[in-house]
């Protein structure tokens, strides 16, 4: 396949590594030196990427007119500051809790599967009842302070180590300019999870959304129950928000701040959308129709994962043991009791089984969870007999009602000005971008994926400023076509990757606008009866023509911001390519639209729904309310897959708050 990257650098070819033998690891060492060959290996991509002649002409003078002579000594400066940053990234793996291999057969009070976003929080809350004795089963390695740059998020995917690299059932329907037309699906194999490699984007969706849950049936998960949650969880550091105690929490573990940096494009996209009649809003508060800066799970300009803001803070706390490096091969249930005894798993070649004497609860994610529960027995019955795994419990619809937040992503705009950021800019050692970020933690190093600001609209009634968006726009103050490491991370084929590439080193903006409320569901299903072979993905995007209706609707209310005054005083132009595949529809319709969502369907990596949380009689159901999975004793499952319908934005905050009430709905029932 063809890289972009190869002609920025002809002599050298982008290979990410991110850890090895983690196995090996002791006191960090090894982990630290992992982390000076990464930072090495940027430096000289970037002293190779200067000395070939690609300087920027004033590219620093977007943030604070500040220009930085390419020398010597400031390349040495710039070691000494890496050196320190080497060096606060040693004390971050000082801070992360150990470590340990249980005993054959020992018991537990509560096992947890999968370290992620809901393992992490559920762990350290069981764990502050003293005498609840928690094991957190972990299949992936340490998070390491490389991992927590905001800008450089979308390097992480690349790294087979840290993600599980899940790919898509191939499809005629979606996905059609990605390689064998299957769509990436990334998830997180980290202490940490998918808040390690996630784009930091902090939204909870709309009250509506939660208040749906409750009509469906399920008790206790409307606004009012949730909003409680989200509080818990926070500390706003947004100083215009944290007067506002009604929606925002102040003393949470987890930080919730918006960048100190910004591109001006950010504020002009702001702007656009009040020309167009939107509201600025806090989209996390009462209202979330209109635009807004990004706010984002960081602080002071890094990122802030499950496992930095959960478990480091606990790190000490000798009734919660963590085993990294564990694959979960299955739950333990008594067959005669249907009741969930403990979970067997490897670790380093050996097999280990352990055991609960209350509960064992999967936080495993909306892939693994049903993987998991089907590898156990639970699950469609002639499904499982195929692959002669004993039925303990016919539950069809684990699996079933997969969905996803899936974007377009081909809108991207030129500018007659170097105001916004370029790759090779940001890492050019020559300016100080680099330098600001290792000293100050500012500059565009802490600008979460180069995503600065987002917009949420109605297009059924466009007119309405509250309820529920159906589309969300995210604003990138960076061109996608042209980046040289987005089509790696997407898998583009080769036709799109030759669109891409001829747009390198141009500035500009984009948006993606992101189908928010999909009607089309997917579902997962097994490949085998052994956990190290991925599970058979169908997201079925855009199966019902609704999702297509108003991904078209979202496209069109894009461009209309490209087109306002606003955006047009810096000359924005539309970069509009013909997709391989649509050329033989006319420009602008319906048609082309349509052909265009398919070929350039990026998921947004928000798995959801595949062990659906119902009321009694919902046959539909795989958890009650409570989260106890149906038919089986003592399992409970806390993670994405158990929303019923997904929320109008980025799901981690969900994932948080789900955590969160899992833990007390938990505590409440063994009285603590």
């Amino acid at each position: 396949m063809r890289h972009c990257t190869d002609a920025v650098l002809p002599h050298m070819r982008i290979q990410p590594v991110l850890y090895r033998n983690t196995a090996k690891y002791s006191k960090g060492s090894r982990h630290f030196n992992m982390s000076n060959r990464v930072l090495l290996i940027g430096v000289l991509f970037t002293a190779i990427l200067s000395l070939n002649g690609q300087l920027p002409s004033n590219a620093y003078q977007n943030f604070n007119n500040k220009t930085r002579t390419w020398n010597i000594g400031n390349l040495v400066q710039l070691g000494i500051e890496s050196l320190s940053f080497l060096w606060e990234g040693q004390r971050f793996l000082e801070e992360e809790v150990p470590d340990m291999t249980p005993q054959l057969g020992t018991m537990y009070d509560f096992i947890i599967v999968g370290a992620g976003t809901a393992g992490a929080t559920l762990a350290a809350r069981l764990s502050e009842v003293p005498q609840a004795k928690v094991l957190l089963i972990e299949a992936g390695y340490r998070e390491n302070f490389f991992m927590d740059v905001p800008l450089l998020t979308y390097f992480l995917q690349l790294s087979d180590d840290i993600n599980w690299k899940s790919r898509t059932k191939p499809s005629k329907k979606y996905c059609l300019g990605m390689t064998d037309n299957r769509c990436n699906w990334p998830s997180g194999k980290v202490l940490g999870g998918s808040s390690v490699l996630n784009y930091m984007i902090a939204t909870r969706g709309g009250a509506e959304d939660y208040d749906r849950w409750a009509k469906m049936g399920n008790e206790g998960w409307a606004y009012k129950d949730v909003l409680k949650y989200f509080k818990k969880l926070e500390t706003i550091n947004v100083p215009k928000l944290q007067s506002d105690i009604t929606y925002h929490g102040t003393k949470g573990p987890l930080h919730v701040s918006s960048s100190t940096s910004r591109t001006p494009l950010a504020e002009m996209f702001l702007r656009a959308g009040q020309e167009l009649g939107y509201p600025i809003v806090d989209y996390n508060g009462k209202n979330m129709i209109g635009f807004s800066y990004v706010q984002s799970t960081t602080m002071n300009g890094t990122r802030m994962s499950s496992n930095r803001a959960y478990l480091h803070p606990i790190r000490h706390r000798k009734n919660l043991h963590v085993s990294l490096q564990s694959t979960v091969k299955k739950v333990l249930i008594d067959r005669r009791t249907n009741r969930a005894i403990g979970v067997k798993f490897t670790k380093h070649g050996r097999i280990i089984s352990v055991f609960a004497s209350k509960e064992v609860i999967l936080c495993a994610g909306a892939i693994m969870s049903p993987q998991l529960l089907m590898l156990s027995g639970v699950g469609p019955s002639n499904h499982l007999a195929d692959l002669g795994i004993d039925v303990v419990y016919d539950a069809p619809f684990v699996g079933e009602n997969l969905m996803d937040h899936v974007a377009y992503g081909g809108l991207t705009w030129m500018v007659n000005e170097s105001t916004s950021l370029r790759l090779q800019d940001v890492i050019n050692p020559a300016y100080p971008y680099i330098s600001d970020f290792l000293t100050r933690r500012s500059g565009p190093g802490v600008i979460p994926g180069a995503c600065e600001a987002l917009g949420f609209i109605n297009t059924k009634r466009p007119k309405e400023r509250s309820g529920l968006a159906d589309i969300e726009f995210m604003f990138f103050g960076s061109t996608i076509k042209g980046d040289p490491i987005l089509p790696i991370i997407m898998g583009f084929n080769d036709k799109v990757h030759d669109i891409w590439c001829k747009h390198r080193g141009k500035y500009g903006w984009a948006t993606l606008p992101m189908l928010l409320k999909p009607k089309s569901r997917g579902r997962i299903r097994l490949l085998a009866n052994d956990i190290n072979v991925k599970p058979e993905i169908t997201p079925n995007y855009f199966d019902d023509p609704e999702d297509v209706k108003t991904m078209i609707v979202g496209i069109k209310n894009a461009i209309s911001i490209g087109q306002t005054k606003t955006m047009q005083a810096f000359g924005s132009e539309l970069l509009n390519d013909t997709l391989p595949g649509c050329e033989k529809y006319e420009y602008d319709s319906y048609a082309y639209w349509e052909c265009a969502v398919r070929t350039l369907s990026c998921p947004t990596y928000h798995y959801s729904g595949t062990c659906k949380m119902g009321p009694k009689g919902d046959a539909t159901a795989v958890v009650d309310p409570e989260l106890k999975v149906i038919g089986v004793q003592r399992l409970r499952i806390a993670d994405a897959s158990i929303m019923p319908e997904i929320i109008s934005g980025h799901i981690n905050l969900p994932v948080y708050m789900i955590a969160e009430k899992a833990a007390d709905i938990i505590k409440e029932k063994w009285g603590y």
